[in-house]
C-alpha cells in the first residue's frame, strides 16, 4: 500500500495533521524576532589602553607589545591587530566561531592580568575591553541640544543618566558620546613667572597630591552619640584650586594663582561636534556581535521617554538615526513581495487549470508549506530577516510543483473515464515515486552549505535550512494533503466559454508545437548532443570570465565618512575645515539629518541621513556629488561610504577594500609600502587610494645630554617627567564627585605650547635644589615621525585602502592589485594580504566553486540511490549547463556581477531544472519497464510532462520574478539572485525539453551495448 493510500482514507486525521502545521505556524510567525540578516559577525573584543604624552613608537613597543604577546596564546583567536597613535592603543581580537563572545572575554581579561608586570607603571588605569568590533557602526545615534546649557553639563547628563541606563540593556557593547565634553579643572603653568619665583613643576605636581585628597575621616563613638567625621580636604572647583600653596619662597607662600591660570574646563578641549548644524553632542549607541540589532533598537526607544521626563529643562533628546528603520523597511517590503509572488503563483495554476476546484487544492500547499516553516524557524532559533524571508520568498514557486504534478496525474486519469476516488489512488500511487524523488534531490542541493565554514557558511546556512524546510513540508503536503483533497473535491468538468476555448487552443497549438519541434530534434540528435557539448563548454567559459564581487551595495539611506587634514594641520585649522564640510552637507537638497565633527589634531567624524523622498538619487550617486563639492576644500580629505550589509574587517574602514603589508623590519616596511600605493594609483580600476602609512607628523626630538646631566644632579627621569608636566595633558588629581570622577589638567600655557621655542622656558629641579635650565642638559632635534604603528598578528603593519571606479567588479581590482604587487617587485621578506571584505572574496571564490561542485555530485549520488543506476543521474543533470548560461547572461545583460546572492541563485537552479529532468526521465523508466522502445518512452514522457513541466516552471518565475524586478529597502541585494533564477529558468526551460531527451537516449545506447557485450569467464583454478 503506497503512503497516500493512507492519506486519503484517513480524511480527519489529514486534517488535523494541516490543522496543526497551520496554527503552530501561525503563532511562530508572530513570536519570532526581526533582524536584518542571521548572527553572522565573527566575535570580536576591543582592547584599549593610554598612557598620556606617549608617541605611537612608544605605545607600541611597550604597550602593545606585552598585550599581543598574551593574547596570542588565547585558544580560537583567528586575527589579531592594533593600532597605536599618541596615548592611545587599540587591539582588535577577532575569534572563529567556535568561541562565544562571554567565554572569550574571559580569556581576554585573564591575559591582560597576565601581561599587567610587562606595561608601563605609569599608565593611569590598566588596560579595558569592550565586546565590540570597531568595524561595525552603532545602531542608534541620539543627539543631545541645548541653546542653555554648557557642553559640560550637558556631556554630564549624556554619561551618567543616558549613558549608563542604556549601557545596562542587554545587547549593548558601548556607548560612545561623540563631541562629549567632560568637565575638568585645567592648570596652565606660566613658565616665566613659575622660575621667577624659583618653582619647579614638579614641586606644583606634588603639591596637588598633598593638598587635594579624598580620604576617609573615620567616626567617633560616645556614650549616648556616634559621629562620622568629614574634612574638607577635597577641592572640586577652579576657584578652591587657585589661592592652594604649591611653595614657600622667602617666607611667603607661592599660590597656584600666582604661577598659573587655573579655570573651569573639560578634558579634551581639542574636540567639537555639530549635530544639523548647532553644537552639541551625539550618543552613540553599539550593540555587541551577537546580538540582534532590532531588539537592541527596541530596548533603546523604550527607555526614551523615562529619560526625557528625567532630563532637566533646555535639553532636547532626539533619534538622530536607527538602524533598525531600513531593517523593518526591507523585511516590509519583502513580506509584500511573498505575497505578490503567492498571488501570481495561484493566477499561474489557474489559468493553466481553469477550475476552481483544481486551483484551490494545490494553491493549499504555498500557506500551510510557508506556514510549516515558520515553525521550524522558531525551533531552530532562527529570525526573520532579509534572507529567511528572500528563502521563503523562492519556495513559493517550489512547493507548489509537487502538488501540481501530484494534480495533474490524478486529473489525467480522470480523463481516462476513472471516477474522482480511483484516479485519486492510481494517480497518487503513480508519482508518488516522483514527488520524493523531486523533493529530495531539491534538499540535496543544500547539503554542502551545511558543511561550509567561515562567515559564508554562517550566512548562508539559516538561508538553506529555511528553504530545504519548506520544500520538504510541501513534499509531506503532496503526497497527503493534495491526494485526500482531489478524492473528495476535485472536479472534472470541461466549460465551454469562449476564454477557455481561446486558452484550450493556445495550450494544444503549444502542445503540439513542442511534438513537431522534438520530432525534429530528435531526428538529428548528434547535431543536439555536439551543440550541448558546446554550451557546457561556453557556460565553463563564462563562470571563468564573469565579473565576481562578494556582496552588493545597498543604499540604506545613510553614509558614514571622516575627515582628515595634512598631518602638520592644527587644531584651529582643522575645525575652519570642518566647517566648510558642514556648509557644503547643509546645502544639498538630498541630505535630511547629519552630525559632523573633530576630535583631535586632524581627524574628524562625519554621519548624513538622506532625506525620504523616493525620487532622490541613489546613495552612491548623493555621495558622488557631495565628493566633488568636498574636493574644493584645499588640503582636507573627506571619506564618505554607506555602511557595509556585513562587517568583515576588524578596524573602521574609510574605503570599500583594503590590503596589507608586513614585514618585520619597519625600515623595509616603510620603503616598499609608498611605492605600492603609488603604482595602484596609477590603477584604472581604482577610484581612490588611502594609507594610513603617515611619516611626516612634525615631532621635537629631546635629545638628553647624559653626561652634563649627570654632573649638575639631573637624572632622565626628572627630565621625562618635566616634559610630561607642560605639554602631556597629565592628570596630576582627581576630583571626586557623587556620580562621577573628574581631572585636573595640568600644562604650560597655550602660547608656550606653539611651538618648540617653548622649551628653553622650562626648568629641572637636580639634586642640589637648584633650577637646572631644561636647555642646558638638552639638545632639540626637530624631524617627522609616523602618526600611528599599527600591526598585524603582531607584525608591523601598513594598510592601504582602495574604492573600485563604478561598474568595476572586484575580482578586476583584486586582479589588477596583485600584478601591480608583482610588477614592483616587493621582497620576499614583506608579506602582501588582503583585508576585510577582499579577503572574504578571495576565500570565498575557490570554496563556492567547490561548493557547486560538491551540490552537484551530491545530487548525482541521491538520484544515483532513488534510482539504483549509475547513468540515468547523468540524464537527468544534462540541462544544468543551459540553466547556467542563461543565469550569467542575464547577469551580464543587466550589468550584475556573479556575488554571492547570484551565486546562491545558480543553486536554485540546479535544483529547479533538474526536476524537470526528472518527470520527463521518470515517466520514461516506468514506460520501458512496460516493455516499450527507448524512443518512444521518452518521447511520450515529454509529451504527457509537458503540461506539468510547463505550470511548475512558470511558477517558479513568476515566484521569483518580483525578487528579480526589485523595489524597497536591500533590493539591490535580492535582485542579482531573482535576475539568475529568471535567466536561468527561461533558456533552461527552451533548452533542457530538447537535451534531456536527446542525452537520455544516447546513454540508453551506452547502456544497451554494455548490457549485451560477452562477459569474459574467469579462468578456472
Amino acid at each position: 500500500m503506497s503512503i497516500t493510500d493512507f492519506f486519503i482514507r484517513r480524511v480527519v486525521a489529514t486534517s488535523l495533521l494541516m490543522a496543526a502545521l497551520f496554527g503552530f505556524g501561525l503563532i511562530s510567525y508572530f513570536s519570532l524576532p526581526v533582524s536584518d540578516l542571521p548572527p553572522v559577525e565573527y566575535p570580536t573584543i576591543q582592547v584599549t589602553a593610554s598612557l598620556p604624552g606617549a608617541n605611537p613608537d612608544i605605545m607600541a613597543s611597550s604597550v602593545a607589545t606585552p598585550l599581543e604577546k598574551a593574547f596570542s596564546n588565547i585558544a580560537g583567536v583567528e586575527s589579531m591587530s592594533s593600532s597605536n597613535t599618541n596615548a592611545s592603543t587599540t587591539i582588535t581580537l577577532q575569534f572563529d566561531f567556535s568561541r562565544t563572545i562571554d567565554s572569550a572575554a574571559l580569556d581576554v581579561q585573564s591575559a591582560i592580568s597576565r601581561a599587567t608586570g610587562e606595561l608601563p607603571h605609569n599608565m593611569l588605569a590598566p588596560p579595558s575591553f569592550k565586546k565590540v568590533n570597531p568595524a561595525s557602526r552603532p545602531v542608534v545615534f541620539l543627539a543631545l541640544t541645548s541653546e542653555t546649557m554648557t557642553l559640560a553639563a550637558l556631556n554630564e547628563y549624556a554619561e551618567n543618566m543616558i549613558g549608563r541606563r542604556l549601557s545596562m540593556l542587554n545587547g549593548v557593547a558601548q556607548i560612545n558620546v561623540f563631541g562629549g565634553q567632560k568637565y575638568a579643572v585645567r592648570v596652565e603653568i606660566d613658565p616665566d613667572r613659575l622660575a621667577s619665583r624659583q618653582v619647579g613643576l614638579e614641586e606644583v605636581r606634588a603639591a596637588f597630591a598633598q593638598q587635594n585628597v579624598n580620604l576617609p575621616a573615620g567616626s567617633m563613638h560616645g556614650i549616648t552619640k556616634a559621629y562620622t567625621v568629614q574634612s574638607n580636604s577635597q577641592l572640586s572647583t577652579a576657584d578652591q584650586f587657585k589661592p592652594m600653596i604649591v611653595a614657600y619662597r622667602n617666607g611667603n607662600p607661592v599660590r597656584l594663582e600666582d604661577v598659573a591660570r587655573v579655570r573651569d574646563s573639560v578634558n579634551f578641549e581639542r574636540s567639537v561636534f555639530w549635530v544639523n548644524g548647532k553644537l552639541g553632542m551625539i550618543v552613540a549607541v553599539q550593540k555587541q556581535p551577537d546580538a540582534n540589532t532590532v531588539a537592541v533598537v527596541d530596548e533603546v526607544k523604550r527607555q526614551l521617554p523615562n529619560l526625557r521626563q528625567n532630563m532637566p529643562a533646555g535639553i532636547n533628546l532626539d533619534v538622530e538615526f536607527d538602524a533598525s528603520r531600513n531593517i523593518r523597511e526591507s523585511i516590509e517590503d519583502v513580506k509584500f513581495t511573498l505575497l505578490l509572488t503567492i498571488g501570481l503563483v495561484i493566477f499561474v495554476i489557474f489559468v493553466f487549470l481553469r477550475n476552481v476546484s483544481a486551483t484551490v487544492i494545490p494553491s493549499l500547499a504555498v500557506p500551510l508549506s510557508l506556514l510549516g516553516t515558520f515553525a521550524a524557524m522558531k525551533l531552530l532559533d532562527f529570525t526573520i530577516d532579509s534572507l529567511s524571508m528572500m528563502a521563503m520568498t523562492l519556495s513559493v514557486g517550489f512547493v507548489v510543483d509537487d502538488a501540481i504534478v501530484m494534480l495533474e496525474n490524478i486529473v489525467r486519469h480522470m480523463e481516462m473515464g476513472k471516477t474522482r476516488m480511483l484516479a485519486a489512488y492510481e494517480g497518487a500511487r503513480e508519482v508518488s515515486f516522483t514527488i520524493v524523488s523531486m523533493t529530495v534531490s531539491l534538499v540535496a542541493v543544500f547539503i554542502p552549505v551545511l558543511f561550509l565554514e567561515g562567515i559564508i557558511g554562517r550566512l548562508l546556512r539559516e538561508f538553506s535550512i529555511t528553504i530545504a524546510v519548506a520544500i520538504l513540508i510541501s513534499g509531506l503536503i503532496s503526497l497527503s494533503l493534495t491526494p485526500m483533497l482531489c478524492s473528495r473535491f476535485l472536479r472534472h468538468e470541461k466549460p465551454t466559454g469562449h476564454l477557455y476555448l481561446l486558452t484550450e487552443r493556445f495550450f494544444d497549438g503549444m502542445n503540439k508545437f513542442y511534438r513537431r519541434t522534438l520530432t525534429t530534434v530528435l531526428r538529428f540528435r548528434f547535431v543536439a548532443l555536439i551543440a550541448t557539448l558546446a554550451l557546457t563548454v561556453v557556460t565553463g567559459w563564462l563562470f571563468y570570465v564573469m565579473p565576481k564581487s562578494f556582496v552588493p551595495t545597498v543604499d540604506t539611506g545613510m553614509v558614514f565618512g571622516g575627515t582628515e587634514a595634512a598631518q602638520d594641520t592644527s587644531f584651529e585649522e582643522s575645525v575652519k575645515l570642518q566647517e566648510q564640510v558642514l556648509r557644503i552637507v547643509q546645502k544639498n537638497p538630498y541630505v535630511g539629518q547629519f552630525g559632523t565633527g573633530i576630535g583631535g589634531e586632524r581627524g574628524g567624524f562625519l554621519f548624513i541621513h538622506f532625506t525620504r523622498d523616493k525620487k532622490r538619487p541613489h546613495a552612491t550617486e548623493i555621495v558622488a556629488q557631495l565628493q566633488k563639492d568636498f574636493a574644493q576644500i584645499p588640503g582636507f580629505n573627506v571619506f564618505l561610504q554607506p555602511p557595509p550589509m556585513l562587517t568583515l574587517g576588524q578596524s573602521e574602514s574609510r574605503y570599500q577594500y583594503s590590503v596589507a603589508l608586513q614585514d618585520a623590519e619597519t625600515s623595509t616596511l616603510y620603503q616598499w609600502a609608498p611605492k605600492l600605493e603609488a603604482r595602484l594609483r596609477a590603477l584604472p580600476a581604482l577610484a581612490e587610494v588611502y594609507s594610513d602609512l603617515q611619516l611626516n607628523n612634525p615631532r621635537v626630538n629631546v635629545d638628553i645630554d647624559r653626561d652634563r646631566a649627570f654632573s649638575l644632579g639631573v637624572t632622565p627621569e626628572q627630565i621625562a617627567n618635566t616634559l610630561y608636566d607642560a605639554y602631556g595633558n597629565r592628570r596630576v588629581s582627581t576630583i571626586s564627585a557623587p556620580a562621577n570622577e573628574y581631572d585636573v589638567i595640568m600644562e604650560v600655557l597655550p602660547a608656550f605650547r606653539r611651538d618648540p621655542a617653548g622649551l628653553s622656558k622650562l626648568y629641572v629641579r637636580s639634586n642640589t635644589g637648584k633650577l637646572i635650565p631644561l636647555s642646558a642638559v638638552t639638545r632639540e632635534i626637530q624631524g617627522v615621525a609616523p602618526l600611528s604603528v599599527n600591526h598585524i598578528g603582531q607584525l608591523p603593519a601598513v594598510n592601504i585602502q582602495f574604492n573600485a571606479k563604478p561598474g568595476v567588479s572586484l575580482s578586476q581590482v583584486t586582479e589588477q592589485v596583485d600584478e601591480a604587487a608583482r610588477e614592483i617587485g616587493l621582497p620576499d621578506t614583506v608579506s602582501f594580504s588582503y583585508q576585510g571584505t577582499a579577503s572574504a572574496f578571495q576565500k570565498s571564490v575557490g570554496g563556492l566553486a567547490i561548493l557547486l561542485g560538491i551540490a552537484i555530485l551530491v545530487i548525482y549520488l541521491v538520484l544515483g540511490v532513488l534510482y539504483e543506476s549509475f547513468i540515468h543521474p547523468i540524464t537527468i543533470l544534462s540541462g544544468l549547463p543551459s540553466a547556467g548560461l542563461g543565469a550569467l547572461l542575464t547577469l551580464l545583460i543587466f550589468n550584475q556581477d556573479l556575488n554571492l546572492f547570484s551565486f546562491v541563485g545558480i543553486i536554485l537552479l540546479i535544483g529547479i531544472v533538474k526536476k524537470n529532468a526528472i518527470m520527463m526521465v521518470d515517466f520514461a523508466i516506468m514506460s520501458r519497464r512496460e516493455g516499450m522502445s527507448a524512443e518512444d518512452a521518452i518521447f511520450e514522457g515529454c509529451i504527457q510532462r509537458f503540461r506539468p513541466i510547463m505550470m511548475t516552471t512558470m511558477c517558479a518565475l513568476l515566484g521569483t520574478l518580483p525578487i528579480a524586478v526589485g523595489f524597497g529597502a536591500g533590493s539591490e541585494a535580492r535582485r542579482p539572485l531573482g535576475l539568475a533564477v529568471v535567466g536561468g529558468l527561461i533558456v533552461s526551460q527552451l533548452l533542457t525539453l530538447y537535451i534531456t531527451p536527446v542525452v537520455y537516449l544516447y546513454i540508453e545506447k551506452l547502456a544497451s551495448r554494455a548490457a549485451h557485450q560477452p562477459q569474459e569467464l574467469p579462468a578456472t583454478l
